[in-house]
């Protein structure tokens, strides 16, 4: 649901409370500040309904009645067909962990499984270490000129024996959304599934995993406003398939439990009901009051990306504004809104881990690095330089703090490019 109306950046805010410590949080991309509303829930867990569930008392009918709420909210979330297809894990990378390993019976040696050179290894490593089970892992290249994913590589990467292909929706380093629904559909044509990191895409954009027509589709909620734990979905006949990762007695058809050895952490599970609340109010004051839960979900992230688009106006701007800054993925955001705030660069005569140092005093957090996304950055050949600086913003910040940032990184800039011209004019 699009709306034009403005995010309330005061009510927004104060919804978390993190942001009260006088640090300009940048690096949002490898973990969002948390919602006060999803600390209340795990508060509320904790202190009233602290049991195993299963039981026929009341407190554990309670633990259990919100662990099927936490699932609920999560299926509103992704807009699921069914609860039942949410899976809960400490993170993203031990979801897709769980996965592999819950699907390798179904593979045979000679079976084929595509990942992504531009993928976070989340979505490369369980994957590839199956090769020691005779199947073979081939990779998709990313386009060196374009800095884009195209078909017309992964289409002589595809066969017959292709069981699986692993993408990301949006690169932690590129920025760039991936044309999800359009991937999915050249896999399924071709009679493979496809298994989706969206780890950098969650945070930003609406979820509609039946509108995409994913098959896997896993992230994680300590980068999109919770507490470290994650989200998997899958398609409920895809799960029934899987096999069981827990106790013996747990049958194929256990769905999710079989995925969730030991138990979800019911605490962090709950928090969801906090997340999706808050999106729904802001749903609501962007001018969905009234609409389905839905609906409301879908007009706060219109909202959203609206706040983050102006972001990414002023970053791109200030970044292609300088002769020494060398921006890592597209220069300017389509008129698609295909960027998500999420920018990475390099900068001469600097090593990013140098730059990003200079900001830790000044109470500015932004990141150096690969970000777990080494192949990529081993592919560009910026390995050897250190990787790139990486800015990550979110909807709660704001261009104020944006301003605050980029005129603190141009003194240090024009201070150090001013003095190697006296060194060089000294030396002469």
């Amino acid at each position: 649901m699009l709306t034009n109306a403005p995010l309330d950046m005061e009510y927004v805010r104060a919804q978390f409370p993190g942001l009260q410590s006088g640090w300009v949080f940048f690096d949002n991309a490898g973990g969002s500040q948390i919602l006060k509303g999803a600390v209340e829930r795990i508060n509320t867990f904790l202190y009233e309904k602290n049991v195993q569930i299963g039981g026929s008392y009341e407190v554990s009918q309670a633990a259990a009645e919100a662990l099927r709420q936490a699932r609920e909210a999560a299926q509103l979330l992704v807009n699921a067909e069914r609860s039942d297809e949410i899976v809960f894990g400490a993170s993203t990378t031990v979801l897709m962990q769980n996965l592999a390993a819950a699907m390798r019976s179904q593979l045979s040696p000679g079976d084929e499984v595509v990942i992504c050179v531009a993928d976070h290894e989340s979505n490369i490593g369980p994957w590839d270490r199956l090769s020691e089970f005779g199947i073979v892992i081939k990779t998709w290249p990313i386009n060196h000129e374009t800095l884009k994913l195209e078909l017309s590589d992964l289409e002589p990467l595809m066969s017959e024996r292709t069981r699986l292909v692993c993408v990301h929706h949006v690169s932690n380093i590129l920025g760039e959304i991936n044309p999800i629904r359009e991937i999915a559909d050249f896999v399924h044509a071709r009679g493979a599934r496809i298994c989706v990191d969206a780890v950098a895409f969650a945070p930003h954009r609406a979820i509609d995993v039946q509108a995409l027509d994913v098959d896997y589709y896993a992230f994680s909620l300590y980068k999109t406003y919770g507490p470290h734990t994650a989200v998997m979905y899958g398609k409920h006949s895809h799960l029934l398939e899987l096999d069981t990762l827990y106790h013996y007695f747990y049958g194929k058809d256990k769905v999710p439990g079989k995925l969730e050895p030991g138990n979800p952490n019911y605490e962090l599970a709950y928090s969801i009901l906090g997340i999706t609340e808050y999106l729904q109010q802001l749903g609501r004051r962007a001018g969905a009051a009234g609409k389905s839960p839905r609906d409301q979900i879908e007009a706060a992230f219109s909202a959203i990306t609206a706040q983050e688009n102006t972001l990414v106006e002023r970053l791109l701007a200030w970044a292609n504004g300088r002769d020494d800054v060398h921006l890592v993925g597209q220069g300017e955001n389509t008129p698609g809104s295909t960027r998500i705030p999420t920018i990475a660069f390099t900068v001469d005569g600097w090593v990013p881990e140098a730059l990003c140092r200079e900001m830790d005093p000044k109470g500015i957090a932004i990141r150096h690095g690969d970000f777990h996304s080494r192949r990529l950055i081993e592919d560009l050949g910026l390995a050897e330089a250190g990787g790139v600086v990486r800015v990550s913003m979110v909807h709660y910040n704001t261009l104020e703090e944006l301003d605050r940032m980029t005129r603190e990184l141009d003194a240090v800039l024009d201070a150090a490019r001013g003095g190697a011209r006296q060194a060089r004019a000294g030396g002469a």
